[in-house]
């Protein structure tokens, strides 16, 4: 039995943040699917028989300086011994000492080309008189054998699949074509400068969508069968059992290429980061160059964008309506009866990239691009949109270390000391201690971890880290027991010991490209300070930024100085009130839901961190989904005993909850109906 691998299309959207449109995996070789060989001196055999089964066999070959899709009816039209050479704005051909057939990236065209052609017509529309009909077009695809396309093209026809297969309506031209279409694909053993199919996760190994699959070896093919039809082609074939060092070499090849490439586009977070840049000034220094001539999206496998036109004769009796291929780069792409509202090449060029790597996503479930590199290569001023992406959109660091630290004395009989370099009361019952020759994994801590913090003769207790510096970090502490009262009353050079750090983390990445609503009460605004450290740090990242806190008194809020210094930034709203007025308290009086009340920020495009006491948290929350938060943006930190901080004395379990261990930052949706029951 073999597995149909043809890339299905997936109903759209999937959940936003889908890396790629990623194929099932491939067909496992008890199933028969291979692997086989085939020899060199055997391929003509196989276009001999896509060909006798009257199928136009389309595949590589040499035309116009260029190896691109063609239709090939023997073995000789194939391009051996011919490679090529392609970097940003250039292409070129070379010719090597073998008689490989496939040992070049790929061209300027794709199997796109015929599933989804540059015209394709409509329907007839006649008029008689005052009468008028129409008659849709006959749909007649040819019958079509694809040769030697690539791991990437696979990925832009299953994106091509999800555009106009996956949803609510389908083009049913393209339904036809792909049906009639048999797929014959090529493990990449070689690769341009202007490849990254890695970032993309779609290559250079082909993992799905193919009929059969081919890696090329000096002496031949190694051969496998990813649908009943690619069986049955194998099954006519002259193959014979791949040995292991066939098997060997070809896995080898395959891996070199991957290797080579590495991993020129980070993806992690790409949506956010780019929906983040709108106003950039990058877009204005890329449309300096760019030409607005659309080669970029003529090239590309997965563009699909269109117009519809329309020929007729004379008397305007007979037309006929046509679909065209269209493109988001030429100025009358977005023009209405107003005016045009991408008039300026920026526009344009944000549109398209923008739609690429975050918008299709949102539409579709995946990215719009598979790393084929072919917008690069053929930009006639070489813009690179690797580059790009990093200067618009960089990676978000949200710590120096991308790797979470290894917590430092982890188990509960073993702390490390630190010595206390700063102590500076907040209130009257609360203090922050600065705290100096910690471990390093500290300083690598992230935004809501927490620390074990013990002095002898007392328990040790959670306390989180509100504050990491170069060679610091901030532990506020209130008073509430004798072991907080001992922490408290140490002085400069007294030392103490740590263990961390522990935890979950505030996802600050998350909230990049969103407004972000922080709602805090009393020294609830402890471990969310480091949260806006950090957004602040990279303000540009982010939409706006709300800060909502409520105290009991003025003389009971945290940190005065810093929240007239954020105030006073302009770029963050900072909206404070009391429980009960002091003598020169002007502002709001009253729980800190009801600064919501004329807030204007759309529900929808917010994330929020809340922590505070948790009847303050449960009406905060209640209020947030009011406004339109979903669950899983709504983001708080629990309290509860902890005496390990590692899920092994089980004091803090809440419901299948250890909150030390899995939290204790949580996602509404992670707590589910836990949060706020009594008792649990």
């Amino acid at each position: 039995m073999v597995v149909d691998e043809r890339m299905p299309y997936a109903p759209y959207p999937s959940p936003a943040g889908t890396a790629v449109a990623a194929p099932p995996s491939p067909v496992a070789s008890a199933n028969g699917s291979g692997p086989w060989f085939l020899a060199r001196a055997n391929l003509g055999v196989l276009i001999d028989l896509l060909r006798e089964d009257g199928r136009t066999v389309i595949g590589p070959k040499v035309v116009d300086d260029a190896v691109v899709y063609d239709e090939i009816t023997s073995v000789d039209d194939l391009p051996a011994g011919i490679g090529d050479e392609q970097s940003p704005g250039h292409y070129g051909l070379v010719q090597k000492h073998d008689r490989r057939v496939f040992d070049y990236a790929v061209g300027p065209l794709s199997p796109k080309r015929w599933t989804f052609p540059p015209v394709v017509p409509l329907n007839v529309g006649r008029r008689d008189g005052r009468a008028v009909t129409f008659e849709p077009a006959a749909i007649d695809p040819p019958a079509l054998a694809f040769l030697g396309v690539r791991a990437c093209e696979l990925a832009a026809l299953g994106i091509q699949d999800r555009v106009f297969l996956g949803g609510p309506y389908t083009d049913e031209d393209y339904r036809a074509r792909r049906r009639n279409a048999l797929v014959i694909a090529v493990n990449c053993t070689t690769a341009s400068s202007t490849c990254f199919c890695t970032s993309m996760g779609t290559g250079p190994e082909a993992r799905g969508g193919y009929d059969l699959v081919l890696t090329e070896l000096d002496e031949g093919f190694t051969v496998r069968a990813g649908s009943p039809e690619g069986a049955d082609l194998v099954a006519r074939l002259p193959v014979r059992g791949a040995d292991a060092g066939q098997m060997f070499r070809a896995a080898e090849a395959v891996g070199k290429v991957a290797a080579m490439m590495g991993d020129p586009v980070p993806t992690a977070g790409l949506h956010d980061r780019l929906l983040a840049q709108f106003d950039s000034p990058r877009w204005a220094a890329i449309a300096e160059r760019c030409l607005s001539c659309a080669n970029c999206t003529m090239v590309c496998p997965t563009c699909f964008c269109s117009s519809v036109t329309q020929r007729s004769d004379l008397d305007g009796d007979v037309s006929t309506s046509e679909r065209v291929w269209d493109f988001c780069f030429t100025a009358g792409f977005a023009k209405v009866a107003g005016g045009n509202f991408r008039s300026r090449p920026r526009d344009r060029y944000r549109q398209w990239l923008t739609h690429k790597f975050a918008t299709w996503v949102d539409q579709f479930g995946t990215f719009g691009c598979v790393g084929c590199g072919r917008c690069v290569t053929w930009c006639p001023v070489g813009i690179d949109i690797r580059a790009e992406l990093l200067q618009i959109a960089p990676p978000l660091a949200a710590r120096p270390e991308p790797a979470r630290a290894r917590p430092v004395a982890s188990t509960p009989g073993s702390f490390a000391t630190a010595r206390i370099v700063a102590v500076r009361p907040e209130t009257d019952d609360v203090t922050t201690l600065t705290v100096g020759d910690v471990d390093p994994a500290f300083l690598a801590g992230e935004f809501g971890q927490f620390a074990m913090v013990a002095v002898p003769a007392f328990p040790p207790l959670p306390i989180s880290i509100s504050r990491f510096g170069r060679d610091t970090i901030d532990l506020t502490i209130r008073a509430a027991g004798p072991a907080t009262a001992a922490i408290i009353g140490l002085g400069p050079r007294d030392e103490i010991g740590l263990r961390g750090p522990l935890g979950s983390s505030w996802p600050i990445e998350r909230a990049m490209g969103h407004d972000v609503v922080i709602v805090t009460g009393g020294i609830g605004l402890a471990p969310l300070r480091p949260l806006i450290d950090g957004i602040l740090a990279q303000r540009d990242r982010f939409d706006a930024i709300h800060l909502y806190y409520g105290a009991r008194t003025p003389a009971d809020q945290l940190y005065r100085e810093e929240l007239r210094g954020w105030a006073a930034r302009g770029d963050i709203d900072v909206q404070l009130t009391v429980d009960r007025a002091g003598p020169g308290w002007t502002g709001p009086v009253g729980v800190v839901t009801h600064l919501f009340d004329r807030a204007t920020w759309d529900g929808d495009r917010s994330l929020a961190f809340v922590c505070g006491p948790e009847r303050m948290m449960e009406a905060t929350v209640e209020a947030l989904e009011g406004r339109g938060l979903a669950p899983d943006r709504i983001f708080v930190t629990l309290e509860r005993h902890m005496e390990c901080g590692i899920g092994l004395c089980g004091h803090c379990q809440t419901g299948r909850l250890f909150v030390c261990r899995d939290g204790p930052v949580f996602s509404l949706a992670q707590v589910g109906d836990i949060f706020g029951r009594e008792g649990i």
